[in-house]
């Protein structure tokens, strides 16, 4: 008998508890509950943060996160306009704004980020194929690109956009926000996280690349050597036109000196026979200091000075 009650009161207590686990619940700040009877929604939206009852058993309770929720698309390859194949990574950023919508629609969290991927990939994918690659990569369409001075001088024109990556990327955003109001939820941002080549065409992008970058630096190499080579003939000219005046100085100061000296030596000498004739004599020697050694052989006509001296001097 003590056990047949004994069991009657465990039972007892454990009908209360499930009782009243059955009929009390709790809802934190950041949640929201739909409470449905036999997967129909009853009664009113309980977004207040507390302890809350319900009819046990019957009503079932659905937990809504009131929180910015996060997507990170899958990269995808998918063509631009100019046909060249790019990996796209997305990213957005949404919440639920109307919980009956989205729980009858999509009824929980995972329905809703597989209806994202549909709807956010598709727009992503017409965005990019309405567009060239310079439009999808470019950030804005009144960047500027950096430049040289030199670059400046030579007036190289870049590639213009019309659109812009941050226009495409709102487009994306519009759209696909517009699509999703019937599911209860808000759109809050999109962004492309990453754009890549795709990995079969990159290396022929990249050489491309290369190339093209190559080309202009023998452009600006082939210029800086004319303008080296124009800098250096100036130079050269400029240095022959100050040599040779200063040869013509010079020249013209051994002048005057040879009169001066000449002039200083014709005073000294001068004035009588026998000064003339010690002056011809001490220039006939300088003359021959200047033209005989002893290895020197020398050839004289009868008339000549020298030999006119030498044969006196005999």
């Amino acid at each position: 008998m003590k056990k047949a009650i004994g069991f009657m009161i465990f039972a007892f207590v454990v009908i209360i508890l499930l009782f009243v686990t059955g009929t009390i619940y709790t809802v934190r700040e950041d949640q929201q509950v739909i409470l449905t009877q036999f997967g129909k929604p009853v009664g009113e939206l309980v977004n207040e943060a507390g302890l809350h009852f319900k009819i046990p058993f019957v009503v079932k309770v659905n937990v809504i996160e009131k929180r910015v929720l996060a997507w990170d698309g899958v990269s995808s390859q998918m063509p631009t306009r100019d046909k060249t194949y790019i990996q796209v990574d997305t990213f957005a950023r949404w919440r639920i704004s109307d919980p009956l919508a989205y729980f009858q629609k999509l009824r929980d969290e995972r329905s809703a980020l597989s209806r994202l991927d549909d709807i956010l990939g598709s727009e992503t994918r017409n965005a990019v194929a309405k567009h060239d690659l310079i439009e999808v990569v470019r950030s804005t369409k009144d960047r500027k690109p950096a430049t040289t001075d030199l670059q400046a001088e030579k007036e190289i024109d870049f590639e213009e956009i019309k659109v812009g990556r941050r226009k495409i990327e709102q487009n994306v955003f519009e759209t696909a926000k517009a699509k999703l109001v019937d599911f209860g939820i808000t759109l809050l941002d999109l962004r492309f996280k990453r754009i890549n080549y795709n990995n079969e065409v990159a290396p022929q992008i990249y050489q491309r690349m290369i190339s093209e970058r190559q080309q202009i630096a023998e452009r600006f190499r082939s210029e800086g050597a004319g303008e080296a080579a124009r800098i250096k003939g100036t130079m050269e000219r400029e240095v022959k036109k100050i040599e040779s005046e200063a040869y013509k100085k010079v020249q013209s100061i051994l002048g005057e000196a040879d009169a001066e000296s000449t002039r200083i030596y014709a005073e000294a000498y001068g004035g009588t026979p026998e000064r003339e004739s010690f002056y011809k004599f001490v220039k006939t020697l300088e003359a021959y200091d200047d033209v005989l050694d002893n290895k020197t052989t020398v050839i004289l006509s009868t008339d000549s000075e020298l030999f006119k001296l030498l044969e006196e001097s005999e």
